[in-house]
């Protein structure tokens, strides 16, 4: 009886219709397959969802007149361009608004969009995030999170995520308001409350580690039921990672994600980003669509396996990656992901940089006095760069030079830097920080 009481988490996926230990079983299956197996595998289940979709997605039939199911690469690019259109005119026959999961991107790539998934494809989507969770022994109906993430500010949405939390086993500390009285509410939580695991935006959670270092609290000591940090949804920097290992006293662990897709790549126990092979197929292209061999840096392109309700097929999610020599069909590893294409660099010289080359240039430099919390980079023309910056005091000219010097000497000369001190940085609706952007056309 106790254990049946306990497992809210499924019976909240099973009271909104999906089918979650079918989906488990479904998954369990998948990954008992010997490696020629999976490789069949996922050749029919690629063909199978394109087939689905040029037989019943008006949508999609338009995008897919000239595919050849036998020729792989006949198979168009779908951009989040594409995906810029009313839900309805994308959804396949039989399904409604009020019969899938329907769900928005949060905009953080700057083409934010509704976007929708059948009951059986977020079951699953459910299934490998339970499984991959389970690697560090998080069971999500037993083990209490502490979750960094935004929380909506109108008092419906607000009481709904809190309603959410509460079947999901979790208590939510908003991303918004970072100060330190808001932290040492949060550490006062952690002192009263047996939590097991940390999940959440990355830049919160290391400011949060950050409050902890001026402190000198080490975490473990305050919460000792802690067993994980897991972060999502921004890049996690080495020395970040350090910091956080030092003051939480856990292993840290990098999820990389996309709602409108599943889980894509989570960090196993032996610390590899392993990619979701199960229901996605991940690819590597170069700029004219050509597949690229393990090792070389491309667009990371993505198809989802099982979502009939909506057309996902070689979809470009707008990131920058890289996969592993060392990667199989059935176990890719993500070796490196560098950022999304639409923070490219664009210098007076023609040069392209990553946006997060300049970031993690400017980071060495302006973080390692402590002085600094938090900073953002913004190109604002072609050869002008501003850095807004949150801290204790003003950067000193001579610092400021020094950063100013270390852009130089890593991009080009003639470039303009200036900053800009602000009590708060700004945050996206859902309370991610965009760390790079490009203003240029």
């Amino acid at each position: 009886m106790q254990k049946n009481i306990l497992r809210l988490f499924d019976f909240s996926l099973k009271i909104n219709g999906f089918k979650i230990d079918k989906a488990k079983l479904t998954l369990s299956e998948i990954q008992a397959k010997t490696n020629s197996e999976f490789e069949t595998y996922v050749e029919e289940q690629k063909k199978a969802i394109i087939s689905y979709h040029l037989k019943h997605n008006s949508f999609y039939k338009t995008l897919g007149k000239t595919i050849d199911l036998n020729v792989w690469n006949s198979v168009p690019i779908i951009t989040k361009k594409h995906l810029q259109q009313p839900l309805e005119q994308r959804l396949s026959d039989g399904y409604t608004t009020k019969n899938v999961y329907v769900n928005k991107t949060s905009g953080s790539s700057g083409d934010p969009f509704i976007f929708a998934k059948d009951k059986w494809c977020h079951a699953l989507t459910w299934a490998e995030i339970i499984n991959r969770f389970g690697w560090y022994n998080i069971d999500f109906n037993r083990s209490m999170q502490a979750r960094f993430y935004g929380i909506p500010l109108d008092k419906k949405g607000y009481y709904k995520e809190r309603l959410k939390d509460y079947f999901s086993n979790r208590f939510r500390f908003s991303v918004f308001d970072l100060s330190d009285t808001a932290f040492e509410n949060t550490l006062a939580k952690f002192k009263t409350t047996q939590f097991d695991y940390i999940n959440g935006y990355t830049s919160s959670i290391v400011q949060f580690a950050k409050y902890l270092k001026r402190k000198n609290i080490l975490l473990k000591s305050v919460c000792p039921t802690l067993r994980a940090c897991i972060v999502t949804s921004e890049m996690l920097f080495d020395d970040d990672k350090l910091l956080l290992e030092t003051q939480f006293g856990l292993p840290v662990i990098n999820e990389y994600g996309a709602s409108e897709l599943d889980l894509i790549a989570f960090q196993n126990t032996t610390d590899e980003w392993q990619l979701n092979s199960e229901t996605l197929y991940v690819e590597i292209l170069d700029e004219n669509d050509v597949v690229l061999p393990y090792g070389e840096e491309g667009r990371i392109v993505i198809t989802s396996l099982y979502n009939k309700a909506h057309p996902f097929i070689r979809y470009d999610i707008g990131d920058i990656g890289m996969l592993s020599e060392k990667s199989t069909i059935k176990k890719p590893i993500l070796k490196k992901l560098i950022g999304r294409t639409n923070d490219i660099i664009v210098l007076p010289s023609g040069k392209k940089a990553a946006g997060l080359t300049f970031y993690y240039i400017t980071k060495s430099v302006i973080e390692n006095d402590g002085n600094v919390s938090e900073f953002v980079v913004e190109q604002t023309l072609l050869d002008s760069f501003k850095i807004s910056y949150v801290s204790k005091i003003e950067l000193s000219e001579a610092k400021k030079t020094t950063i100013k010097n270390e852009v130089i000497r890593y991009l080009e000369p003639n470039i303009t830097i200036n900053f800009e001190r602000v009590k708060k940085l700004k945050r996206s609706k859902s309370g991610k920080l965009k760390q790079f952007t490009s203003h240029l056309k």
